[in-house]
């Protein structure tokens, strides 16, 4: 099964785009508290859920224990909601060939976010893995993507059009794995979309970062996308459940996406 497929799958049964991610900031030492509390909010928020997403950072940060958790993390997830690990890697061939089997073949997560901007080369590792997908670093929710993503070319292509144009060859190609956009919802637009192939975007900046959901609607994209609230569901409105802040994402997802 494809990668969009089985997130396709999962949007529909749902009728939730959303992307839940996954960044543990740790209160004390006691990461097993840790572990059992990321393991809570995946079973608490799954019913409306699309897929995960773990960053890397926030386990790196703990040492070796952390990347343990991560695994057992990964272990632990149900099987059928796609995992979409966020590491932004983006390096040479030899040492990106490594980082494609640490996180395909090792951890088995189901998608990657990349860094591209080494350029084509640096997909190419990752790139032969049947129901795989990697998200390439397009657009993001910062206000730095202005410095070097959203800048105008000399023949009046925006730099970001280039990473789509980096999808476009993977298709053609062939490529076994697919690929797909990260698209931050703060800088999102209809013309912005209309510059960009329709391949799976994977969509941050709703909640904390106070991304507006009407950037999405309309147009006429079929590859699935997916909305990621980080904060606003681990740390924020403390007073309801995670089940109850995952709901209410999902729902306002729902709505503007018509799904």
């Amino acid at each position: 099964m494809k990668f969009s497929e089985k997130l396709q799958a999962r949007i529909k049964a749902t009728r939730s785009a959303l992307c839940v991610g996954l960044d543990p900031r740790p209160q004390s030492e006691n990461l097993a508290e840790l572990e059992a509390w990321l393991n809570q909010v995946v079973e608490e928020t799954a019913p409306y859920t699309a897929a995960y997403k773990p960053n890397i950072a926030y386990f790196e940060a703990m040492g070796l224990p952390g990347l343990q958790m991560l695994e057992n993390l990964l272990k632990n997830m149900p099987k059928d909601i796609p995992v979409i690990l966020d590491a932004k890697r983006g390096d040479i061939g030899e040492t990106q060939k490594y980082y494609a089997q640490a996180y395909f073949e090792r951890m088995q997560v189901d998608a990657v976010t990349l860094n591209p901007f080494m350029g084509y080369d640096i997909l190419e590792p990752f790139l032969g893995h049947e129901g795989k997908a990697v998200y390439l670093l397009a657009v993001t929710s910062n206000a730095g993507s202005a410095d070097i993503e959203r800048q105008v070319l000399a023949n009046g292509r925006k730099v970001y059009q280039l990473v789509g144009d980096m999808v476009e060859r993977a298709k053609a190609e062939g490529a076994a794995t697919e690929v797909g956009m990260v698209l931050g919802l703060t800088n999102a637009s209809g013309e912005l979309l209309n510059e960009l192939p329709d391949a799976p975007l994977l969509i941050p900046g709703l909640g904390a970062q106070g991304g507006d959901l009407s950037a999405l609607t309309g147009g006429s994209r079929l590859a699935p996308p997916v909305i990621n609230v980080s904060r606003g569901i681990l740390y924020r409105d403390l007073d309801l459940s995670l089940a109850q802040r995952a709901e209410k994402y999902a729902l306002q997802i729902r709505e503007a996406l018509s799904l």
